[in-house]
């Protein structure tokens, strides 16, 4: 009897020393820090999520959280199935009421909600994650973020890698080609705006083989068309799309009198572009860059498929 009590209590002294011993097994970390530099903790895999941008809208979708999404704003409406989701507002005033009737576990929100929106939903509790990136890196960067948050690792990784190859289909051509096309890219027509170094359009330029007149400018600046004219651009795409004005960027471009000494408009080369695939930081970018490519060296590359 007195070695059978031994022999438990060795056991169990064991068994205590064993446990102290093992290192510690820990839920997978759900916590990252967003675009604007906070660390948002994730408790658990989001089943409801609601979208404040229509990128990051096309970022949910295209990583199979479609079903999870439960809010949108008023201008997600790619995918189509986006426009069956509860509308929570417009990109620039999300009703907070709405967003906080719906119970969602994750809000992907922009740098444009920083001041207000995020403050006001996390004073209510919920969990908010900002979208912000500057340039195509931080897009492929956001999109492994979400991946990660939602427990889309492997979504994630796998669609990252067929940007990947895509983009780099487009650069293995272009990136020492001899002869680089001037190109205007022209945001807005009245007043003339267009897109200098540090966005996304002179990274679609350059990569697509063409030369940004306005490189020299930083951001997206008023352009003067007599500067314009004196860079002689050899390629102009017009962004198309922004609301009901939809073809007015390409109509001046096609019309305007004072354009029509540049080499663009007299070998016809004036194209353009769903302001939805350039202004919105998601998977479909690089969709934009195949688009680019093909108008700025057409002789390389054909349209992409499923154009027009």
């Amino acid at each position: 009897m007195r070695g059978i009590k031994w022999i438990l209590a060795f056991s169990s002294i064991s068994l205590i020393f064993v446990t102290a011993c093992s290192p510690t097994i820990s839920a997978p970390s759900r916590t990252t820090i967003d675009d604007l530099e906070r660390t948002v903790n994730i408790e658990s895999t989001p089943d409801r999520i609601v979208s404040l941008a229509p990128s990051n809208t096309e970022i949910l979708f295209a990583l199979g959280l479609g079903e999870k999404t439960v809010g949108v704003t008023e201008h997600c409406n790619y995918p189509p199935e986006a426009l069956d989701k509860e509308n929570v507002g417009g990109f620039s005033t999300p009703d907070i009421e709405k967003i906080i009737a719906l119970q969602p576990d994750l809000v992907l929100a922009s740098g444009r909600h920083a001041k207000e929106v995020i403050p006001a939903l996390e004073e209510t509790g919920l969990t908010v994650l900002a979208l912000e990136p500057k340039n195509m890196d931080g897009i492929l960067e956001d999109i492994q973020m979400v991946g990660k948050v939602t427990g889309s690792e492997e979504e994630a990784s796998r669609l990252v890698s067929q940007i990947e190859n895509r983009i780099k289909a487009i650069t293995d051509k272009t990136r020492d080609m001899e002869k680089k096309t001037r190109v205007f890219y022209v945001t807005w027509h009245d007043p003339l705006y267009s897109a200098g170094s540090e966005t996304v359009i002179q990274e679609l330029i350059e990569k697509a083989g063409g030369i940004n007149i306005f490189q020299d400018a930083t951001g997206h600046k008023t352009a003067d068309l007599e500067l314009v004219i004196a860079r002689n651009p050899e390629v102009i795409i017009a962004c198309a799309g922004h609301g009901e004005a939809t073809d007015k960027p390409f109509d001046w471009a096609k019309e305007e009198q004072r354009l029509g000494v540049t080499e663009a408009r007299r070998n016809d080369r004036i194209y353009q572009i769903d302001a939805d695939l350039v202004s919105r930081d998601g998977p479909r970018i690089v969709d934009a860059l195949e688009w680019f490519a093909c108008f700025i060296h057409p002789e390389v590359f054909s349209k992409p498929e499923g154009g027009d």
